[in-house]
């Protein structure tokens, strides 16, 4: 994404325009200033573009969402919110295991399909690669499996302290502790929020994409929020992440540049 246009999202007419860098762009601002709603709008658009409910350049509702190329119709992305709310739809409940009580369960209950489906594409293509014969074939599938190894490592690492190990044998999501097997929904509010993050970024497979978050440390470790966009980026550095925030800490390893305050993209 280039630029997002908002007009006349607040009263008195104001209106926003954020021109934004390629990898990381970081939105702060006091608590009611828009923040979020830029956020939601901004994902509410690219949806409709990419459902082909509306072309690219067109701007509904005064929202207007510039695209790199400009000839391109759609763009990849994937939006994380971080409040862990109960589900209170009895609708919801019924079409999903009685298990998930929370958005954040839900998030991880769907990630789990898009990682299977991740497990498989790798999987292919490690056998093509081993069965291709060339010279650097072994080499060539042991690197496919790189960036799954490495999201296991980074998840090992975050969750040492509570002894928590992912069990590397099955397909699925699950930890041991203390010689007990501990399921995604058993975690707490931030070890849910933190997977939730890197299992998205890591199932997109490398590919360029845009990732929205909006205030994505809420629940997280200090530790964490400090790691936040280096372990992003570790995993797949071709991610343009959009995030808002209120946390000193996600910004302290670097990324200070990178942070736009709201008042400055206000242009009426």
């Amino acid at each position: 994404i280039k630029s997002i246009e908002i007009q006349a999202l607040w009263k008195g007419g104001r209106h926003i325009k954020w021109d934004l860098q390629p990898d990381v762009n970081i939105l702060s601002g006091i608590n009611g200033v828009g923040k979020s709603t830029i956020i939601n709008h901004s994902a509410r658009i690219l949806d409709m573009i990419d459902k082909g409910e509306i072309p690219a350049g067109v701007t509904p509702n005064g929202v207007n969402i510039t695209l790199y190329p400009e000839d391109s119709t759609y763009v990849k992305f994937d939006i994380i919110r971080s409040f862990d709310r109960p589900l209170l739809s009895s609708d919801a409940l019924g079409k999903l295991d009685r298990s998930l009580l929370t958005e954040l369960d839900c998030q991880l209950f769907n990630l789990q399909r898009r990682y299977l489906d991740y497990q498989v594409n790798i999987g292919n293509r490690i056998i093509q690669a081993l069965q291709s014969g060339s010279v650097g074939a072994a080499a060539e599938a042991q690197k496919l499996s790189e960036q799954k190894q490495k999201f296991q490592d980074i998840v090992d690492n975050l969750f040492a302290e509570t002894g928590k190990k992912l069990i590397r044998t099955e397909n699925e999501i699950r930890f041991s502790q203390m010689g007990e097997v501990v399921h995604p929904t058993q975690l707490s509010s931030g070890e849910k929020q933190i997977l939730c993050i890197l299992l998205t970024v890591l199932v997109e497979d490398m590919q360029p994409y845009v990732l929205l978050m909006d205030e994505p440390e809420v629940s997280l470790h200090v530790d964490w929020q400090e790691r936040l966009i280096e372990i992003i980026l570790e995993l797949n550095p071709n991610v343009q992440l959009i995030l808002t925030t209120h946390s000193p800490a996600v910004i302290m390893k670097g990324w200070m540049h990178n942070v736009t305050n709201v008042e400055d993209i206000v242009i009426s």
